[in-house]
């Protein structure tokens, strides 16, 4: 299955992306760093979470942050304990064994291979290294009011995802992955944030609907009818939103 990036790169996906910080979604991986430590961000994005590790590691410690597409990389960092390489979480650029920490956000729900992306991550930890990981699962997202059409609108969403090669409710099956992966003391809990409001999501799905409608003739019937959905969505009342990010932990 091809894989690829399903938000794309357009302004609002690139904003709230540049948004992220390690305070707001890394929490849980704040509070296992230590100075010295060598951390690896896989699918850092433009890096804003990958630099809020870098006051914890200190000058003696080394962050590092790999993602696929180089051209969201700062275009420039004054700090020396941080770097930022273009490779693919299924062959990092990485030695075997290098890694005290390794973090990813919001990267599995994208991956068409998951457990051999979780043996890569594995194969560049020291033992006794630890695996953080924060994904998404759809399927625990609250939204209210979920009316017909914002079902609708959603199941065409999903759709692009997993045309992508991803799986939109990824979080939901992470942990097992992890365990079979061979990492031990595995540890799930799942976080709710606001991650956009609720009329924002109706236009971030209708505009990827749109654009998979002008690009491709295939499922066409299903997301037109799904773009319509989100059409009714954008232009009802307004509601909530909070996304459920499900941060799994594990050791090698």
């Amino acid at each position: 299955m091809l894989e690829g990036y399903a938000p794309g790169f357009a302004d609002d996906a690139l904003s709230m992306m540049s948004a992220r910080t390690a305070s707001d979604r890394a929490g849980f991986v704040l509070r296992t760093l230590k100075p010295g430590m060598r951390v690896l961000d896989a699918g850092c994005g433009q890096g804003t979470i990958t630099r809020g590790f870098v006051p914890v590691v200190g000058p003696l410690g080394r962050v590092l942050g790999v993602d696929a597409e180089p051209r969201q990389f700062p275009a420039e960092t004054s700090v020396s304990t941080v770097d930022f390489v273009a490779g693919s979480v299924y062959e990092l650029p990485v030695r075997s064994e290098s890694i005290d920490l390794v973090y990813a956000h919001a990267l599995f729900e994208h991956l068409s291979r998951p457990a051999d992306a979780l043996l890569e991550l594995r194969r560049v930890l020291r033992p006794g290294g630890v695996l953080a990981l924060s994904t998404s699962d759809w399927s625990r997202a609250r939204l209210q009011p979920r009316t017909v059409n914002v079902v609708a609108a959603l199941r065409g969403h999903y759709l692009l995802r997993r045309r992508a090669g991803g799986d939109p409710f990824a979080g939901k099956h992470l942990a097992g992955l992890v365990e079979q992966a061979g990492f031990r003391e595995v540890r799930s809990h799942a976080r709710f944030r606001s991650d956009m409001a609720y009329r924002d999501l109706a236009r971030y799905v209708e505009s990827r609907l749109d654009a998979a409608l002008s690009a491709s003739s295939v499922d066409r019937d299903q997301l037109a009818s799904a773009a319509r959905s989100a059409w009714a969505w954008v232009n009802g009342g307004d509601g909530s939103f909070q996304q459920c990010w499900v941060e799994v932990s594990g050791v090698k």
